[in-house]
């Protein structure tokens, strides 16, 4: 389970890597999905974290990357910590440093913890 887990993983950061966001939520988002950040509430179900994610795409200007460092897994878990680096439509060059908590369940993530600081 856990290297079938790291391949899907490895999968959606290259996605991740090239902007793709919404076409990885798409691919590997189970429908019932649940994702929190941390300090907000949690979202549930795909449609809504693709809504979400897509309006705050609208703010931004210019992707610049997005880097795994260390990937992780263990048991029905993944983890990993990354720079996403983006330019935003008001002008701010956000830096922002994450780590990914990720459960799955038959190829599809069901939830998806992120904690994160900016740069």
């Amino acid at each position: 389970m856990e290297q079938q887990n790291l391949t899907h993983l490895n999968t959606l950061l290259g996605m991740l890597e090239q902007g793709q966001f919404v076409e990885g939520m798409e691919a590997f988002f189970a429908p019932d999905v649940t994702i929190q950040e941390v300090g907000q509430a949690p979202k549930t179900g795909r449609d809504l974290t693709i809504a979400v994610e897509k309006e705050l795409l609208e703010g931004v200007s210019e992707f610049i990357q997005y880097r795994a460092h260390t990937i992780g897994a263990g048991g029905d878990k993944t983890f990993y910590e990354a720079t996403m680096e983006f330019k935003t439509t008001d002008g701010q060059h956000v830096v922002q440093n994450q780590a990914v908590v990720t459960t799955w369940q038959d190829g599809k993530i069901v939830d998806e913890r992120y904690y994160h600081g900016n740069v």
